[in-house]
């Protein structure tokens, strides 16, 4: 059996069993894909050159195993192989942390928030860091400003160290453990949060994949706008004059309109259109 053969047989067990996606792939043959070639030790960027490979006996049992485990457990396949891909860039990720997959990390690599940002744009805070791949996305595409990444959680922020370290960002990324802004001094001229934001309906109706996540990285309370009505209340006190901050929403824009309508935003264009990500200024926050 060939690689790719391989692949397609395993993508068709992943849609038999009805697992869900959305945690690095949206469907059963991407996933099937990473599994495999994770599993083989093959480049994950390059399937042409590898598709027609041959598999040895041995190698099929083990990626038996693994799509067992992904079938059974419904983990996602990052919590599985350990590491999760955000922009082309490879991040350590286990139970602790949610697994990273957010559309700011568009916007920091597409420049799609640097119109907002300015030569004095140092201090940069990455609340709800999880772990950390926004914050150390931020620190490779500003090499001039210094990072803090903050989460609630002592366990996501030990995931968010294994990739700091990683990444040999130790003199300009610091982790801070923080409810929120309460134990954060400031001022920052960028804050970005990709907070917990999901309403309670929805998270009744989430699928196992994202039930295995951390419930303190996704529920916001019954309309998802528990954790960001503290932080826009808080927000202008710890933000620099010119500040923006960055908040991925999700699917929740109706409830955040609902919410702050008498906010001014920006609604920023993602690959998933352009209500999932929003930019509001200092300026802003202190009109509400």
């Amino acid at each position: 059996m060939t690689v790719i053969q391989l692949i397609e047989q395993s993508a068709a067990q992943l849609t038999a069993a009805g697992v869900s996606f959305g945690h690095g792939t949206a469907n059963a043959f991407d996933e099937a894909a990473w599994l495999v070639m994770w599993r083989l030790g093959l480049p994950l960027d390059d399937l042409d050159s590898v598709a027609d490979q041959p598999v040895a006996q041995e190698q099929l049992a083990q990626v038996a195993t693994l799509l067992e485990a992904r079938i059974q457990t419904r983990k996602p396949a990052a919590y599985l192989t350990q590491e999760a891909w955000l922009q082309g860039v490879p991040f350590y990720v286990d139970e602790r942390a949610i697994v990273p997959r957010s559309f700011i990390a568009e916007l920091l690599i597409d420049g799609g928030i640097d119109y907002w940002l300015h030569e004095h744009t140092h201090a940069v805070l990455d609340l709800c860091t999880g772990n950390g791949s926004l914050a150390v996305l931020a620190a490779m595409v500003y090499p001039d400003v210094q990072v803090t990444g903050a989460d609630i959680s002592p366990d996501a922020l030990a995931v968010a160290r294994v990739n700091v370290d990683k990444h040999q960002l130790q003199s300009r990324i610091q982790l801070v453990e923080s409810d929120g802004l309460a134990q954060l001094a400031g001022p920052f001229d960028l804050i970005v949060c990709n907070p917990p934001y999901v309403n309670s309906q929805s998270m009744a109706a989430l699928p196992a994949e994202y039930q295995a996540e951390p419930v303190l990285a996704l529920a916001g309370g019954t309309d998802g706008m528990d954790f960001i009505r503290t932080l826009l209340k808080d927000a202008a006190a710890k933000m620099a004059a010119d500040a923006v901050l960055v908040l991925e929403i999700g699917n929740e824009r109706e409830y955040f309109e609902a919410a702050f309508p008498a906010l001014e935003v920006v609604w920023l264009e993602t690959s998933a259109g352009e209500d999932q990500v929003l930019l509001v200024t200092r300026e802003a926050l202190d009109a509400l």
